[in-house]
């Protein structure tokens, strides 16, 4: 016992009980910060907050106002991320204030003096980063798109601004450079208006383009050194292309023309903080130039002054998530907003393209007949005549014809070939009459994966014992061969040759310029060293006879991507293409004139009143459904509806694609089209129609799609 404590004093208390009750204390303290601040203060200026909540339906596509506690004042910015209460009844009001409701996020779009709601406002519950992502272009922009495609405001911003990665945020974006120099034309002189394209980007103009570029590899330079150009007169460039091994290329010819640190690369392939970081670095003015895949077409670039699309006919630029807008028309609107130049470039052409060209809206950019010959390769055909009079193509899988062309191609390099189909055997049929091979049970396709048993392709039966129903023969043949059948047959034809695949599941970036057979599907061909010596386009009625308006534009367009990575004529690159020589599409190939098809198929389509002359939607869903929504909808009075009609049943664990019904439900497709400039009361019917729909409860899942890509 201590002295003090035979004085009488008290006793002091022990060290470790005193940090015990110390830590007990704090701990009763919130940490978080409360999500109603009920009682809390309101900021003395500017109380109000202005937000776009995120929930897609439309009947809530508007803004809603919330208080702004003290607390709150400085972080909360207009174009900050914010998390708010919401659904919240009228009846939950304490204090003053409106309480309950779900956490949700959501974008301050501004900050108001006084709200024109006459009732109580909940308040923030939180501002969830500093970081202010959503400036007014991106926000017009966003408004844009949706009432374009009778879409949400929300939906748009979900596709614009990225999630948010607080790492990123964290990292400062480097010093942005100076302006560079002018660029030189280099390959841009082998067109007429090339180079004056280049000098007006340069002298801050805005000159507007639909460029048909040459076959080659030169296509990316040409970019970059455009966007170099736009650069050059202190402004912004956006460049969007179809897929990753485009935005790849377009990269590099960035960096070897403007070199390190002038452009950001937004693509899946980065990771999303990666692709973040980048993102805050164009916002931040870090960067003036960006490449990137369909999701760059928001991409904040701040001054924007040149806005590129390549390849548009590509359905990769298509969004399949509501509203489902396309890149070409977000970079139409943000051109036409913005004031500034635009540049649709293809080696092929669409529609769309040569209607802008038509409008008097954008001008032509093309090459001269002489240096279309030089850079184009040879191209030869192979209709049914030819295949009927040639032995080898009813034995083999490829006409004479094309035989020697792959000959001749191996002897200096690497050959292409096409084929429309992916896999092994997509369908059989009777070796015999060449009647299909379908299931006793449900009538579905048979099937032959891996060179396996016989099984259907729609139940999934085995048929081992089959026969054909016409003529009792048993042996089969394949109907359409796919890329693996191709090249197994290949193989054993040229043994001491190398042959490799490209499709969906593995796609081929490039491929050496050494001899090789290279079989590939629409739109996976990889990039030859050197360009490919020959290319063969085979099963082109395959392509042809789909039952859709934009088959022979979209053949078209496959086989010219094709043969644009062929060797030129004079240097004895060739292609042979499997398809009747007298189709327009075929003839427009012969003679390398996509312009010249897309300029026919708009005038024909002029006379039928078919999109892009017309603008048009499809209102998809259960019959009732259908019938229901198009007889309440307040369409324009200049509106002409097509159908319904049915749509193909999608069998249960089978492929779908975006928009297709619920598997095994059998659902109807109206059309409803109008004349030029009734697109936007279309649109803005139709949105009216489904959010009262859902604001009385409706939950008949009915489906609108603004200017679909195809229509059958």
């Amino acid at each position: 016992m201590s002295s003090e404590n035979e004085n009488g004093d008290a006793p002091e208390e022990p060290e470790q009980l005193a940090l015990i009750r110390e830590t007990v204390r704090k701990a009763k303290v919130p940490r978080a910060k409360p999500r109603t601040w009920r009682g809390a203060a309101l900021a003395k200026e500017l109380p109000v907050a202005r937000v776009v909540v995120n929930k897609g339906a439309l009947h809530l596509d508007q803004f809603f106002d919330y208080a702004v506690p003290e607390e709150l004042d400085g972080a909360a910015q207009p174009g900050v991320r914010v998390r708010v209460r919401f659904g919240a009844g009228s009846h939950q009001v304490k204090n003053g204030r409106r309480e309950g409701g779900r956490l949700i996020d959501g974008f301050l779009v501004e900050r108001l003096a006084a709200s024109d709601y006459s009732g109580p406002l909940a308040a923030l519950a939180d501002v969830v980063s500093p970081e202010p992502v959503l400036g007014p272009e991106l926000l017009g922009l966003a408004r844009a798109v949706a009432d374009r495609y009778a879409g949400s405001l929300a939906d748009v911003l979900q596709l614009a601004v990225p999630p948010r990665s607080a790492r990123a945020e964290g990292r400062p974006s480097p010093a942005p450079l100076p302006p560079p120099a002018p660029p030189e034309p280099g390959t841009w002189t082998r067109y007429e208006r090339g180079p004056a394209f280049l000098d007006s980007l340069a002298r801050g103009g805005a000159p507007r383009a639909v460029w048909n570029a040459l076959p080659g590899p030169h296509w990316a330079e040409e970019i970059a050194r455009a966007v170099a150009a736009t650069l050059a007169s202190g402004r912004g460039a956006l460049v969007v292309v179809p897929d990753g091994r485009a935005a790849a290329r377009v990269d590099a010819a960035l960096t070897s023309v403007l070199g390190e640190g002038r452009h950001a690369l937004l693509t899946a392939e980065a990771g999303p903080e990666k692709r973040y970081a980048q993102w805050l670095a164009v916002r931040r003015g870090a960067v003036r130039a960006v490449v990137g895949t369909r999701a760059a077409m928001f991409a904040p670039v701040r001054d924007l002054g040149l806005a590129v699309i390549w390849d548009d006919g590509d359905g990769s630029h298509s969004e399949p998530h509501a509203p489902q807008p396309h890149a070409r028309d977000v970079l139409l609107l943000r051109a036409a907003h913005d004031r500034c130049a635009f540049l649709l470039g293809s080696t092929s052409c669409t529609v769309e393209a040569a209607q802008l060209v038509e409008s008097g809206w954008a001008k032509p950019i093309g090459a001269g007949r002489e240096q279309v010959r030089r850079a184009a390769p040879l191209i030869r055909t192979v209709g049914d005549g030819e295949l009927a009079r040639d032995e080898a193509a009813r034995a083999a899988r490829l006409p004479s014809l094309a035989w020697q062309a792959v000959r001749e191609g191996l002897r200096t390099g690497p050959v292409l070939v096409q084929v429309p189909r992916r896999g092994y055997v997509p369908r059989l049929a009777c070796e015999r009459c060449r009647t299909p091979a379908r299931c006793r049970h449900c009538a579905g396709p048979l099937e032959a994966p891996e060179q396996q048993e016989l099984r259907c392709g729609w139940c999934g039966r085995g048929a081992p014992d089959w026969t054909c129903v016409e003529c009792g023969s048993n042996r089969l043949r394949a109907q359409v061969v796919g890329a693996r059948r191709t090249a197994e047959e290949l193989g054993r034809a040229f043994p001491a040759v190398p042959v490799r695949t490209s499709g969906r599941d593995h796609v081929l970036d490039s491929v050496p310029g050494r001899p090789a057979l290279v079989v590939s599907t629409p739109g996976a061909e990889p990039v030859a060293e050197g360009g490919y010596a020959a290319a063969l386009l085979l099963d082109g009625w395959a392509m042809l006879g789909r039952p859709d308006l934009r088959a022979g534009e979209e053949a078209l367009r496959r086989w010219i991507d094709a043969a644009s990575l062929v060797r030129g004529q004079p240097e004895g690159g060739t292609v042979v293409v499997v398809a009747e020589p007298t189709l327009r599409p075929v003839q427009a190939l012969v003679r390398w004139d996509p312009v010249g098809h897309a300029q026919r198929e708009l005038a024909e389509r002029a006379e039928l009143g078919f999109p892009p002359v017309s603008r048009m939607a499809a209102v998809t869903g259960p019959p009732e459904a259908v019938e229901g929504f198009l007889a309440g909808a307040g369409l324009p009075g200049d509106a002409e509806i097509l159908g319904p009609v049915p749509l193909p049943v999608v069998r249960p664990g089978g492929p779908r694609r975006p928009g297709d019904p619920p598997p095994g439900e059998q659902w109807d497709r109206a059309l409803v089209r109008v004349p030029p400039g009734s697109g936007a009361a279309l649109a803005a019917a139709l949105k009216q129609a489904r959010a009262g729909r859902l604001a009385r409860g409706g939950g008949d899942p009915v489906r609108i799609r603004v200017d679909p890509p195809d229509i059958g």
